[in-house]
Parts: C-alpha cells; sequence; structure tokens
C-alpha cells in the first residue's frame, strides 16, 4: 500500500518531490503572472529564478529558447547556482550569472526577478534613481542598490559584485543603463516588488515628464512607512499570491501543471 501511494504522489509531481515540483508550480505560475497580468513578455532574455527549497546549491530557470508564456512546470531547468555553463546546458549564461549573484548575497534571498520593460530602463539610465513619490516606491526606501553597466553579464566576477550590491538588506538593484533586478524570500515576494517598483518608476517617470511640482515624501515618514510594508509582507500581504495562483488556476492551469 505505501509503495502504491508513493507512485501515485511521483506521478502526481512529474516524478520530482513534493518540495521541488512545488517550487517548479510556483515558478512557472510567475512566469505567466509575469506574462499575462505585468505584460512584459520581453522575447526569451529575462528571467525569474528560485531556489529549490531544502537545496541551497539548485535554482529553477526557464530554458534559454523559452517565452515566459511556454514555461511549464515540467520543462523548468534545475542548476547548480554559480556553474561555469552556456547555452549547450539549455539555459542563458547573461541570466545564470546575473541570478547566480543574486540568490548568492545573502542568506533569505531564494527568488530573483530581472527585467529589462521601457519603464525599467529609463529608470536605470535616471542619474537621480527612484524618489520618494508615492506610497510604491516607499516599499524600496534605503532598499535600492545601484551596479554601473559593465556590458553584457557573462561573467562570474561581474555576479560577485551583484551579490555585493545587494548587501546588506537591498531588495531591488538598478543595473545602470541595464534593468532592474528584484529578489524576495518568496515568489510572492519578488512579484509585488516587482509590480510596485514599476508603477513607482512609471509615476514618477510620467509626473517628471509633466513638468509639474512634485511632492516628495520626507524621510522621517519614509522611515515609518517602509516599516509598515514589512509588517504588511509578513501579514496580510500573504494572501495576495495565492490569489494570483487562482487566477493563473483559471486561466491557465495546464500550463504551469495545475490541470
Amino acid at each position: 500500500m505505501a509503495s502504491s501511494a508513493q507512485a501515485m504522489a511521483t506521478a502526481r509531481t512529474g516524478g520530482f518531490s513534493e518540495e521541488e515540483w512545488s517550487a517548479r508550480v510556483d515558478l512557472a505560475t510567475l512566469y505567466h503572472m509575469l506574462d499575462l497580468l505585468v505584460g512584459w513578455e520581453e522575447g526569451i532574455y529575462t528571467h525569474a529564478v528560485l531556489r529549490i527549497p531544502g537545496d541551497d546549491a539548485h535554482m529553477l530557470i526557464k530554458r534559454h529558447e523559452l517565452l515566459y508564456g511556454e514555461v511549464t512546470a515540467e520543462n523548468l531547468v534545475k542548476v547548480p547556482i554559480g556553474a561555469d555553463v552556456d547555452e549547450s546546458f539549455g539555459v542563458n549564461r547573461p541570466g545564470l550569472v546575473t541570478h547566480s549573484g543574486a540568490l548568492s548575497a545573502r542568506e533569505g534571498i531564494n527568488c530573483s526577478i530581472h527585467c529589462h520593460t521601457e519603464v525599467g530602463l529609463a529608470l536605470a539610465a535616471h542619474a537621480g534613481g527612484l524618489r520618494m513619490l508615492t506610497q510604491n516606491a516607499l516599499r524600496f526606501w534605503r532598499r535600492v542598490g545601484y551596479h554601473d553597466y559593465e556590458g553584457l553579464v557573462t561573467d562570474h566576477e561581474e555576479g560577485d559584485r551583484i551579490a555585493s550590491a545587494l548587501r546588506p538588506d537591498n531588495i531591488v538593484l538598478v543595473m545602470r543603463n541595464h534593468g532592474l533586478l528584484i529578489v524576495g524570500n518568496t515568489v510572492r515576494d519578488a512579484f509585488e516588488r516587482t509590480r510596485d517598483l514599476l508603477i513607482a518608476a512609471r509615476t514618477q517617470l510620467t509626473l517628471e515628464a509633466s513638468g509639474a511640482p512634485v511632492v516628495e515624501v520626507p524621510p522621517e515618514t519614509c522611515d515609518l512607512v517602509v516599516r509598515q510594508w514589512e509588517e504588511h509582507d509578513r501579514g496580510r500581504g500573504t494572501a495576495d499570491w495565492p490569489a494570483w495562483k487562482r487566477k493563473i488556476e483559471r486561466e491557465r492551469p495546464s500550463a504551469v501543471g495545475l490541470a
């Protein structure tokens, strides 16, 4: 009876452990949420990754040639963090180097998202960086690092510099003239931070382009609100990712392995 139950569990999880299968479903869901809700399908060259629970040495990443909408729980690639591999391994080397750096930055970073959206690129080239103009931006008060442009990220030494720029407690890295890198403990954290960062950046750039006077939030209020955001993320904010997941279950269940 035990072997039969084990066989059923193995079939249900595609032959992966329960922990890895759950991570695969979460990451595939994230790719589809970024494609469907945020709407920044950017070709094949940007990524989201997730560390496998209980396995500090490996992460999941999409196959190099796949669009976000083609990702499934089963076709994600398990790759050693920091591995010196190229596309013959099935993954994009710059993506591997960038995200290996992110996940190596410190304990508690298990998921990272890198994007090249137009608004993200504009912020990355903005000399003043992110300004505290909106509640969305306040999530990142004193949590933003900056990394100067060095070209395509193919060298693990640059990955080490990316890791350093995320310490001690940055949750966003503005990669100058390149794009944005957002990290979190969970898929939920990385996704919600990405949404808020893009909203904050778009609002800032719109206001600046309008030429109208702007009101910046004073530092003492920023100190308060960033703590409120952290409390929100530990409490009622945890209900939002299951809600997004239900959306994907309804609209693309077979794609992410939930059918």
